[in-house]
């Protein structure tokens, strides 16, 4: 099973290159790789929404994955970018892909 710090590497240098981070205090943890994406979550009024002026890469990590604790268990985090098509997503943590199969005794 994979979880949070086995992918720490790799959120480490999405978030070196990204322009933003976006959470709705709930599950949904977003990466915003370029400005588009940062105008997109301000259309859709996320709040926290967070720009890499705001804070450091080393700064957005603890936030990401503080938010990411604080989640509810359809937690995930995405990256996404505007494509040609419209906004591309990748998946860097899918729901349940962390979860812990509970002991039932």
């Amino acid at each position: 099973m994979t979880s949070i710090t086995d992918k720490l590497s790799e959120l480490d240098e999405l978030l070196s290159e990204a322009k933003g981070i976006a959470w709705d205090n709930c599950h949904k943890v977003y990466i915003l790789m370029d400005n588009q994406e940062v105008e997109q979550m301000r259309k859709y009024e996320y709040d926290p929404l967070i720009t890499s002026d705001e804070m450091t890469p080393a700064e957005m990590l603890g936030t990401v994955l503080k938010w990411y604790n604080d989640s509810c268990g359809l937690r995930f985090i995405e990256a996404t970018s505007t494509g040609k098509d419209g906004t591309e997503f990748y998946t860097l943590m899918g729901q349940f892909e962390d979860d812990e199969e509970e002991d039932d005794e």
